[in-house]
């Protein structure tokens, strides 16, 4: 008995949308391929008839879960009041913090992607790209030059600040890490 085209594409859909969560909150070496198929609700033998490969799930999943964070650019976008200070204090948060599987994949991802192929790093720097030009448009004054370098200085501090909040074991720490970083980018960009 034969499965629809599009039975096929929603299950091909619901791979990647678990592996775009799992990878984000375990690592792309964090979770296997039966363990994936399984909690998607599908066997490990249908793996081959979605992927030639598991880089080519790892790269459709790494793109999703940067997709994910296109949707938090258009959000910020409508934000009237304040955008830049609400931007910082979100991606800050402890809500952020321990939202691996639906967190920024620019910080949880990194990583991953640095040892990965070039397909999901050309997405990655997509996104990067799409996440400086967002902060260059919030950052007031200046020349467009001076906007992007504060934007790319921002950027490394929001990612930096998550990830050394996220790997301390000190809970006071972390939080410490979260404010101050907060605080200082807001002090240096509003």
């Amino acid at each position: 008995m034969g499965h629809s085209k599009a039975e096929k594409d929603e299950s091909h859909e619901r791979i990647v949308r678990v592996a775009a969560s799992r990878f984000r909150e375990a690592g792309v070496d964090g979770i296997g391929v039966a363990d994936l198929m399984k909690e998607a609700g599908l066997t490990h033998g249908g793996f081959y008839r979605h992927f030639d490969s598991r880089d080519q799930l790892v790269a459709e999943a790494i793109e999703r879960a940067l997709k994910d964070g296109g949707r938090a650019v258009e959000a910020v976008e409508q934000i009237k009041q304040a955008p830049l200070a609400r931007l910082v204090d979100g991606y800050l948060s402890t809500a952020h913090r321990d939202g691996l599987a639906t967190s920024c994949a620019v910080t949880t991802l990194a990583g991953d992607v640095a040892r990965s192929n070039d397909r999901a790093r050309s997405a990655y720097t997509r996104q990067v790209g799409t996440y400086l030009d967002l902060l260059t448009r919030l950052i007031a004054g200046e020349s467009q030059k001076e906007k992007r370098t504060k934007a790319i200085a921002a950027l490394s501090a929001l990612v930096g600040a998550v990830s050394l909040a996220r790997a301390v074991n000190d809970e006071k720490l972390s939080r410490e890490i979260l404010k101050s970083a907060a605080e200082e980018l807001k002090a240096q960009l509003e």
